[in-house]
């Protein structure tokens, strides 16, 4: 397939995704957040980590947050994705406090503040990763912007992807520069690389 091709269809799939998420009947967000905080938790790559990078969820994402709430009761290192000055990339910034350490950033997201240090892509085990839509390849689409690709490119822990049922699709558009995820899990499936 050539790349405008793809470019298309991938931008077809992502308004299509857009209208679903928008529909989404009320409480369903929070019950799937629910059914994934627990499936992640038995997740042997969680249950060693040391040092993670979450995100803070978006309104038409699952609501992942008691997973943030958890990981920093246990004492562990939690990062979240921070937009670089530039605002060409994200960095991954730890914090030690939701309420104290975080902020609505450039897109409306929250993420670190200024105070809060930058840590080493390296160093992080494990990784939870919002999408548009995740594939049985475990491919991911994101938003269009690349933020999350070129962030992926840099880590080496255990990457999952997180999502509602329907935002799992049989197969995505694929470039060169798409990273492959360990895993995706939604409430009703779990695949494993």
């Amino acid at each position: 397939m050539n790349p405008s091709a793809t470019a298309a269809e991938k931008a077809a799939l992502r308004q299509r995704m857009r209208a679903r998420l928008r529909a989404l009947a009320p409480g369903l967000r929070e019950t799937a957040g629910a059914q994934l905080a627990q499936a992640i938790r038995q997740l042997p790559a969680w249950r060693t980590a040391q040092s993670m990078l979450l995100f803070a969820p978006l309104p038409d994402e699952p609501d992942v947050w008691p997973l943030l709430e958890l990981a920093l009761a246990e004492g562990r290192r939690v990062a979240l994705p921070r937009l670089a000055e530039d605002a060409s990339r994200y960095t991954a910034a730890l914090v030690a406090d939701s309420g104290r350490d975080l902020a609505p950033g450039a897109f409306g997201i929250r993420e670190p503040q200024a105070h809060c240090p930058e840590v080493p892509l390296n160093r992080l085990d494990f990784i939870l990763v919002p999408g548009v839509a995740f594939d049985r390849q475990f491919r991911r689409l994101g938003r269009g912007k690349g933020f999350y690709d070129r962030l992926l490119a840099g880590l080496s822990g255990f990457t999952c992807g997180v999502g509602f049922d329907f935002q799992l699709v049989e197969t995505l558009p694929g470039e060169p520069h798409d990273v492959s995820l360990n895993c995706i899990r939604t409430p009703s499936h779990a695949l494993f690389r």
